[in-house]
């Protein structure tokens, strides 16, 4: 019989493990975070830093595996589903024949289960169960997701569950899988299965991919965006790919943050999918971070970063520049919990340029945004992704269609509903490059951004004059309080001004180019787009 660690409800809990078919010699389920550290020190899972902080290396692994993540194609998700590059088709029998190949591998095996919630909206959260073979990896999930109340747990049955077995590796010529790694999603079981990587973001990721499968047809936005609110309860959404500043720019000391990277915009208002953060530590610094900085302590995870005489090295990328920290979203002095906020007056989309030719803040029309959601422009950074070793142009539809099994399309008129509904104004910030490309220009400063991103929430650029970009067919502020004027014009910046204007018309043809597979929108989104001189 399974022993059941860390609940006094172990009948029902033990009832509902055999019907889903496992039977482990040991069960640790929600554990403290002082006995999770603990097992995970003797385990030698991890060690604890000079922060006090557990950290962690993910192995062969340090980022997503996109190529390795599929959906199971059945009569619920044939027609439902965006499928191709990005959301691959993977055979039910198939997911069937895995499924029971790891519930025999864990037999009689200690296994560590977290049970919470995806979203801190109650009247439309997710009940899960995470099942991990590896305590850190559950310490994370109690991290990332929504803890329950004690009363909750008692009661706790859930809708999903994420089965996370990182010593278990798939044979792809029997299994059916790219590789020895595989995060598979069944829509119709509530079943998500992961195997052969330690990365632990692949876990939270799966879980937004199926909330953002769920909600639509509650008539509900979700969202690949961070969200904070301010002293006078106004909200704001910040938009972008990963390694575009989502994390850093929300958290505000003059703002409360509702969550960093998954939300949802209902009719009542705006709520985050999570209870914690995945922030990235590469080059951070007490300084410009100051929020993530000090979330580093006796409860967060690190993942990947160096560490010399105990101490982490921040600046040290020779495992992977995609080093990260989870941590409870309390560890935010502020943040609100539970986390929901109303409906957001102000809406940044963040794009990193690595061309280096994007203005630095330009506020688009109602059809601009449109545009803009739809094409999700950015430059994939180093690390977020293996096999990424410097920024690359991508255009990811409603910025994160990793993780979008919808068509854009179904996102986008949620958006456009919302945005004409509540009058919510949006700006445009590019947080990647200046005065030349990468390899050439510098990274804009984080400072500069937060003073752009702030003049936007206060409405100090609803009061400034603007000059049009006729490439871009963008408004550019002409002031921006703290920031240098001359920044605001990225032509300014580059000593070879015609080689600004190559690259200028490069991007923007780019934009024209992949904007053309969207055939069904409406004209008026599309003229909003870059122009190429006639």
């Amino acid at each position: 019989m399974t022993q059941v660690v860390g609940t006094s409800t172990t009948e029902k809990f033990a009832s509902q493990l055999k019907d889903f078919g496992i039977n482990p010699s040991k069960i640790h389920r929600n554990l403290s975070v002082d006995e999770m550290v603990k097992l995970a020190v003797e385990r030698k899972e991890g060690v604890i830093n000079s922060t006090g902080s557990l950290s962690v290396n993910t192995g062969k692994y340090t980022g997503r595996s996109p190529d390795d993540r599929f959906i199971v194609y059945d009569d619920k998700t044939h027609d439902t589903i965006d499928w191709g590059k990005v959301n691959h088709q993977f055979p039910s029998g198939k997911f069937e024949k895995l499924l029971e190949k790891m519930k025999a591998f864990v037999e009689n095996k200690e296994l560590f289960v977290f049970d919470g919630f995806v979203g801190a909206d109650k009247n439309n959260r997710l009940p899960i169960r995470v099942i991990n073979d590896h305590v850190w990896q559950n310490l994370f999930a109690r991290n990332l997701f929504i803890r329950p109340t004690q009363d909750e747990l008692e009661n706790h049955e859930p809708e999903f569950t994420v089965m996370c077995i990182n010593d278990f590796e798939a044979v792809p010529s029997e299994d059916g899988t790219s590789s020895d790694v595989f995060i598979l999603i069944d829509l119709t079981r509530k079943i998500v299965l992961i195997g052969g990587t330690q990365y632990a973001g692949e876990m939270k990721k799966s879980m937004f991919g199926v909330m953002n499968f769920i909600l639509p047809d509650k008539g509900i936005f979700p969202m690949h965006c961070s969200a904070n609110i301010g002293k006078d309860g106004d909200t704001a959404l910040f938009f972008g790919l990963s390694g575009t500043g989502k994390t850093t720019l929300s958290a505000d000391p003059n703002r409360q943050l509702i969550g960093d990277d998954e939300h949802g915009w209902s009719d009542d208002g705006t709520f985050n999918f999570e209870g914690g953060c995945y922030a990235k530590c590469i080059n951070l610094s007490q300084e410009a971070e100051p929020e993530i900085w000090n979330a580093i302590k006796p409860g967060a995870v690190l993942e990947n970063v160096v560490l010399n005489d105990n101490k982490p090295d921040y600046d040290d990328n020779t495992i992977t520049e995609n080093t990260r920290v989870a941590y409870p979203l309390d560890f935010i002095p502020g943040a609100v919990i539970p986390s929901v906020g109303g409906h957001p007056k102000v809406i940044v989309f963040l794009t990193a340029d690595a061309l280096g030719v994007l203005p630095p803040i330009s506020r688009l029309t109602k059809e601009g945004a449109m545009f803009h959601f739809m094409s999700g422009y950015t430059s994939k950074l180093a690390g977020t992704e293996r096999g990424i070793k410097e920024p690359k142009s991508v255009f990811s539809e409603c910025f994160g269609a990793p993780f979008m099994p919808r068509p854009a399309s179904v996102y986008a008129k949620l958006l456009g509903e919302k945005i004409n509904k509540h009058n919510t104004v949006v700006y445009l910030v590019n947080t990647g490059w200046s005065g030349g490309p990468y390899g050439v220009g510098k990274r804009i400063k984080i400072k500069y951004s937060r003073a752009m991103v702030t003049a936007a929430l206060t409405g100090a650029l609803d009061i400034v004059k603007y000059e049009h970009n006729d490439l871009f067919n963008l408004d550019i502020p002409t002031e921006v309080p703290d920031v240098p004027s001359e920044v605001l014009d990225p032509k300014n910046t580059w000593i070879d001004k015609d080689a600004y204007d190559l690259s200028a018309k490069k991007l923007a043809q780019m934009f024209i180019e992949n904007f053309k597979k969207f055939d069904d929108v409406n004209p008026e989104i599309t003229q909003a787009g870059p122009k190429l001189p006639q």
